[in-house]
């Protein structure tokens, strides 16, 4: 397993809590994902329970207000149609959501945060939308890339453990992503919500081809195995 820059292979395992997107606008506001503050206590209980030596990362949506993802930015494209954006290829079509400094934007008042946290901020080129917590779409990560590789690489994560919102797309994009750059990823199916069945049906099985280890029920001993 590389766990840090240079293709070292540690030994030593060392586990990553990310949470993704648990903000306003995907719990409460404009994109709502269903169900989504069922979540949030056992995301807490999660937390508290793991050992996550190389520390919690919390991603946000980040998005300037001309956010080319918008409907209200494409001449009001109708809700979750897939317009093509030169330059961008396809897009779904989405209601304005986690606009920067917005109260959508904001993490949800009930999820226990600490000073410790990392917080990853994304969406923030308005070109192009990027539902993982790494960045956008491309390989190469070459129109938006956070630092979430490089904080991960940093504290020697070796193991990712992804949560969050939502299922079929921000939290399978993010462990898709861990899983190619060569972390042992698991999503924990139980702490996470989707916004269509079939959504999720399908990432599930794209995460699991790629080698992500879908937890279906959190226990507090289970990642430690």
């Amino acid at each position: 397993m590389n766990s840090a820059e240079g293709g070292k292979i540690s030994s030593v395992r060392k586990r990553a809590l990310v949470l993704v997107d648990l903000q306003n606008d995907f719990i409460t506001g404009s994109l709502a994902v269903p169900n989504a503050n069922e979540i949030i206590p056992l995301i807490n209980q999660i937390r508290k329970e793991g050992v996550w030596e190389a520390g919690v990362f919390l991603t946000q949506d980040w998005h300037p207000m001309d956010h080319k993802s918008f409907s209200s930015n494409n001449d009001n494209a109708p809700l979750f149609s897939i317009v093509e954006i030169a330059g961008m290829g396809e897009q779904v079509m989405w209601p304005d959501h986690c606009v920067q400094g917005s109260h959508g934007a904001e993490f949800y008042p009930e999820l226990i945060r600490c000073d410790g946290d990392i917080v990853i901020r994304k969406g923030t080129n308005k070109t192009c939308d990027s539902y993982s917590g790494f960045g956008d779409a491309s390989v190469d990560k070459s129109a938006e890339k956070t630092d979430l590789e490089k904080f991960l690489r940093a504290a020697g994560a070796t193991d990712v453990y992804v949560c969050g919102l939502a299922t079929d797309f921000c939290v399978s994009f993010t462990a898709k992503d861990a899983a190619r750059f060569g972390f042992q990823t698991h999503c924990i199916l139980s702490a996470s919500r989707g916004i269509t069945s079939e959504g999720c049906s399908a990432e599930t099985a794209a995460m699991k081809a790629l080698g992500v280890r879908l937890v279906d029920q959190w226990s507090p001993s289970e990642h430690l195995e």
